[in-house]
């Protein structure tokens, strides 16, 4: 039961620091819907399936992401705003090793 430290840029530019479970097998957008980091309705749209783009961000951390799978890489092949460490949220589970985890949310599309 050991919870980490993660530092997320919403979309306005404030970075929030903070504390997410590691043991409710949560996602990275469901802990920025959880505190509220994007207004409603503008994260995670598909809930989780990796089928829209709108909790893409941006990876500014070395930690060491699993890599990504076929469903994610297709949608954001897809998507506005891509860059080389662009992340779907909903595939990033929230383990241990997300410890100093850093991203930044993308721009709403």
């Amino acid at each position: 039961m050991e919870d980490v430290n993660i530092k997320i840029t919403d979309r306005d530019g404030v970075t929030h620091d903070i504390v997410a479970p590691t043991d409710m097998a949560m996602n990275l957008m469901e802990v920025v819907r959880s505190y509220e980091l994007a207004p409603e309705g503008t994260i995670g749209v598909c809930g989780g399936m990796a089928m829209c783009a709108s909790c893409q961000c941006y990876v500014k951390s070395d930690n060491d992401l699993p890599p990504m799978s076929d469903d994610e890489e297709a949608m954001l092949s897809e998507a506005f705003d891509v860059q080389d460490n662009s992340r779907l949220g909903c595939q990033i589970q929230i383990t241990p090793e997300m410890e100093g985890l850093e991203v930044e949310l993308a721009p709403e599309s």
